[in-house]
C-alpha cells in the first residue's frame, strides 16, 4: 500500500484516509479505493469513490443499488455519502486485501494453476449467485477482484451502468477495461449475465498469463475450453455461470501462494500502525 499523495484525499466524508488500497495509480478501475479510519477512531473501513472521468451521478445510484444487494462474494457496502458538492463515497468493512493486479505484481509472475482454479470456482459461484437473483455485476475485472485470506470479492459493481446509459456506445470511457467489456457492452447494449460471465473468462486469462486477451496455447490446459467459450463474441454461446467450474471445491479459503500472504500481512500492518491524528487536549481560556 503506497503513502498518500497530494491528490489522495484526507477526509472521505467523516472518516480520516490512512492510505490507498491500490500500489498502482493507472489501474483501469470505475473507483478509487481508500483505507480509513473513522471519526472516533473504533472502526477502519474500506472506502470507495467515482475514479476522474466516471459520471459521479451515475456512480452513486450504483453504489447505492450495492448497498441494498446481499450477494456473497460481493463487497459489502454498509454506508454511503457524498452528493452535492462533494463527490459520492461508500464504504464497508476493511479486511486486508490485494487488488487481482497487485497480487501478480506481488508474486512477480502469472498465479500457480490451483489459485487460478480456485479463484474462478469461487468468481463463477458468485456470479451465480447474484445472476439467480436477477443481478448482473457488470463491472468485473481484474482490478475488480480483490484477494483476501478467506476468499476472492467483487468490488466496482456497476461499472459498466455507471460509465454509460444503455444505448450509448462505451468504448474507451473512463472506468472500464476494455479487455473485459463484452462486445455487446461496448456497443450500449443493457448488462445481463453473459456480459459477466464474458468478463469472467478474460480475468482468469489475466490471472493464468498477466493479460486478458492471450493466445489459446499461452492458457493452462484446465483454462483453455472455458475460457474460450466465456470470450465467444455471440452472448448466447457463452456458458452459464453455474456450468463452470461444476466441480465442488474442497472447504476452506482459496489458497494463496506465500507472497500474496507476505503482501496482506504487510497491509494489515501498516493500516495497524498508521497514524490517527489526535485531537490536542481541550483546555479553558
Amino acid at each position: 500500500m503506497r503513502a498518500l499523495r497530494h491528490d489522495d484525499p484526507a477526509h472521505v466524508g467523516p472518516h480520516v484516509t490512512l492510505g490507498p488500497l491500490d500500489d498502482e495509480v493507472e489501474h483501469t478501475s470505475a473507483e478509487r479505493r481508500f483505507v480509513v479510519r473513522s471519526a472516533d477512531g473504533d472502526r477502519t473501513l474500506l472506502v470507495r469513490l467515482p475514479r476522474p472521468g466516471v459520471d459521479p451521478t451515475r456512480w452513486a445510484i450504483e453504489a447505492e443499488g450495492a448497498r441494498r444487494l446481499s450477494v456473497p462474494g460481493f463487497l459489502p457496502v454498509g454506508e454511503v455519502g457524498g452528493g452535492g458538492a462533494q463527490l459520492p463515497w461508500c464504504a464497508g468493512p476493511y479486511v486486508p486485501a490485494l487488488p487481482l493486479p497487485d497480487a501478480l505484481r506481488a508474486y512477480g509472475r502469472p498465479l500457480p494453476d490451483p489459485v487460478v482454479r480456485a479463484l474462478g470456482a469461487a468468481l463463477a459461484r458468485t456470479l451465480a449467485t447474484a445472476h439467480a437473483q436477477g443481478v448482473p455485476h457488470a463491472g468485473l475485472s481484474p482490478a475488480a477482484v480483490l484477494l483476501t485470506a478467506d476468499g476472492p470479492l467483487l468490488s466496482c459493481f456497476g461499472a459498466v451502468r455507471a460509465a454509460a446509459p444503455d444505448g450509448e456506445p462505451r468504448s474507451g470511457l473512463p472506468g472500464l477495461d476494455s479487455g473485459c467489456l463484452a462486445p455487446e457492452q461496448a456497443a450500449g447494449g443493457r448488462p445481463r449475465p453473459p456480459g459477466d460471465v464474458y468478463a469472467l473468462g478474460a480475468v482468469l486469462a489475466h490471472a493464468a498469463t498477466g493479460h486478458t486477451v492471450p493466445e489459446r496455447d499461452e492458457l493452462p490446459s484446465f483454462l483453455r475450453e472455458p475460457v474460450t467459450a466465456c470470450l465467444s463474441r455471440d452472448p448466447e454461446r457463452r456458458p452459464q455461470a453455474h456450468r463452470l467450474f461444476p466441480h465442488p471445491e474442497p472447504a476452506g479459503p482459496m489458497p494463496l501462494p506465500a507472497p500474496l500472504v507476505v503482501a496482506l500481512a504487510h497491509q494489515s500492518a501498516r493500516i495497524l500502525a498508521a497514524e490517527f491524528p489526535v485531537p490536542a487536549p481541550w483546555t479553558a481560556h
